[in-house]
């Protein structure tokens, strides 16, 4: 069963059924389209505004992302000028691409990773923000883009 299945209870009386008829009116007012809407917009501001802060002009990184990813992040595995090109590179793509609700599951899984990295190698103590993004992300990923997006107008679930 989904999470919206009702079971069947007695009917509330009293303050139970006004808590019951605001649940109600709250769930009709926030339906799937205007939730997905809202975290597809707010998580590509975050990424948005990061990507934005490694460049230089429309598109060139700049050294201070250079020096960032070489003396302040110090990720494993990959060289530090190859992950600042690729993390300004997702950083643009994917929140773009959420903005237009393309892919939407895709690009959420991937700034999921790229939360999960930040997370782990980075910003260790930084768990507070990170799973807040993560919960948007997480919808997204689930639920998918919802009406108001590419995905639904091509049939993308």
């Amino acid at each position: 069963m989904n999470d919206t299945t009702h079971y069947p209870t007695a009917p509330a009386k009293g303050p139970r059924a006004l808590l019951a008829r605001l649940a109600d009116i709250a769930t009709l007012c926030t339906p799937h389209s205007l939730l997905a809407l809202v975290n597809r917009i707010a998580i590509a501001g975050i990424f948005w505004l990061s990507a934005r802060t490694k460049v230089e002009g429309w598109f060139t990184v700049s050294d201070s992302a250079y020096a960032l990813f070489r003396e302040e992040y110090k990720l494993p595995l990959l060289p530090p000028e190859l992950a600042a090109q690729l993390a300004t590179v997702a950083e643009h793509v994917f929140p773009l691409l959420l903005v237009l609700g393309l892919f939407t599951r895709l690009s959420a899984l991937a700034l999921l990773g790229i939360t999960l990295v930040i997370q782990v190698f980075v910003y260790p103590d930084a768990w507070p923000t990170h799973l807040s993004w993560a919960g948007l992300m997480l919808y997204l990923a689930g639920r998918g883009a919802g009406n108001v997006s590419l995905d639904r107008a091509l049939g993308i679930r």
